[in-house]
């Protein structure tokens, strides 16, 4: 008998299930119909106290109801028919109903177009992922072009704003910069981090390569915008000359390069063969996880001294900027603000987030594409930014570090242009 009942309850499972299904698609039917009957009332309802009762004589009504006019509002990611109550003056005036006028107002349907798009969505399955709404409600703007429309629209406004932001609000500490190939553009994107430890996505610039004419347009552009460039900055790049050309000509010697070490290392290991590879990696691992610069300096140069009758390209490549890798490591502070700062990992995240929205597209148009979807991607790449590991308590230090070196800076400065 408890097999028996064992299945007939295994079998009761299905059921259910289908019956869960059946409530869940008559529950939402439901709620959509019971949220059109509302809005209906409250239409009716805002004419009804313009108008006065239904049928009621009222002497010398200034409006009068003038029937349905078909409207539209949106409801889950689409437009669907709605009859508009009318209401005209005397002097035969259409007069807006307040809540049709607030609904009407806003076109919430751009953003959902954006966000659907963001999280991988494509524009031919967008109204598969709609809830369903009951047939005899009549519904438009789902199909491709029309989604691929509201894409267009919203991500070119979002490029006007974003590009043209104020930045002089932000108290930049540190300035990290980097490059990602999409298509056969190259787009260069600077992120900043403030005094709090805050991130911020400054600036987008597309180009052809990544030379320092690019590169010079974008902080140039930055600095019009409000970007501060008259204090010592702490600069972090992956060692590209025509970056760090750049960030000279704009920031002078007001900027602190530090390059990053982990493509620091790639660069050398990747130009070893592989029975060399392990013990490489593992000395420029101990060299950069000192906390005495004098002594990693010593253990990189030793590395290089090894390397250079056998393996000269990568010694060389280990010697240009060496210096650079340290930068960081002599301000003293926190190891766990130090490890952050020394590397490009920050906005390596940034330009993941750029790669993979990109992927999701077939074929790039032109390069203004490409720039709405990478201000795209980073906009909301953004919204989940977090503060920098170990800010809280070591970001002060680096700002007093970083201002103690203001003076000297400006004194070079004004030598410079004396001479």
């Amino acid at each position: 008998m408890k097999k028996v009942a064992r299945k007939e309850g295994l079998k009761e499972v299905p059921m259910l299930q289908a019956l869960g299904e059946v409530v869940r698609g008559e529950l939402r039917e439901f709620v959509i119909n019971a949220g059109m009957a509302a809005l209906q009332s409250l239409l009716e309802a805002e004419r009804t106290d313009l108008c006065g009762p239904r049928y009621a004589r009222v002497p010398e009504r200034p409006v009068h109801r003038a029937g349905h006019a078909p409207g539209e509002l949106v409801l889950g990611g689409r437009r669907v028919h709605v009859k508009r109550p009318r209401v005209r003056s005397e002097g035969g005036q259409e007069l807006a109903l307040p809540s049709w006028q607030a609904f009407s107002g806003e076109d919430p349907l751009h953003d959902r177009a954006v966000e659907q798009m963001l999280v991988g969505v494509s524009t031919r399955r967008y109204e598969r992922s709609l809830e369903d709404v009951p047939p005899e409600i009549r519904t438009r703007g789902t199909s491709k072009s029309a989604v691929s429309r509201r894409f267009v629209a919203k991500t070119k406004e979002q490029m006007g704003t974003w590009l043209g932001r104020d930045l002089s609000p932000i108290d930049l500490v540190v300035l990290m910069i980097d490059g990602v190939h999409i298509d056969e553009q190259v787009l260069l994107v600077a992120l900043g981090i403030d005094a709090d430890g805050q991130k911020h996505v400054l600036g987008v610039c597309e180009g052809a390569t990544e030379n320092a004419t690019s590169c010079t347009g974008l902080l140039t552009d930055m600095r019009d915008r409000g970007l501060r460039t008259e204090r010592t900055t702490l600069v972090v790049l992956d060692g590209s000359k025509a970056l760090i050309k750049a960030v000279r000509e704009v920031f002078g010697s007001r900027a602190l390069i530090q390059r990053c070490q982990v493509h620091k290392q790639r660069n050398v290991v990747d130009q070893l063969p592989e029975d060399m590879r392990v013990s490489a990696r593992a000395a420029m691992r101990e060299a950069y996880g000192c906390t005495d610069p004098a002594r990693a300096k010593k253990l990189l140069q030793n590395l290089a001294r090894r390397l250079r009758d056998t393996q000269p390209s990568a010694a060389a490549s280990l010697d240009e900027g060496l210096e650079e890798t340290l930068t960081v490591m002599r301000l003293g502070l926190p190891k766990t603000l130090a490890r952050v700062l020394s590397t490009t990992n920050a906005i390596e995240n940034l330009i993941g987030a750029v790669r993979r929205l990109s992927k999701r597209v077939r074929r790039w148009k032109n390069g203004t594409m490409i720039l709405r979807w990478t201000v795209a991607a980073v906009t909301d790449a953004s919204t989940r930014f977090h503060r920098v590991a170990g800010a809280r308590a070591a970001m002060s230090k680096l700002v007093v570090s970083l201002r103690a070196l203001d003076p000297k800076q400006i004194q070079i400065d004004s030598q410079t242009v004396a001479a």
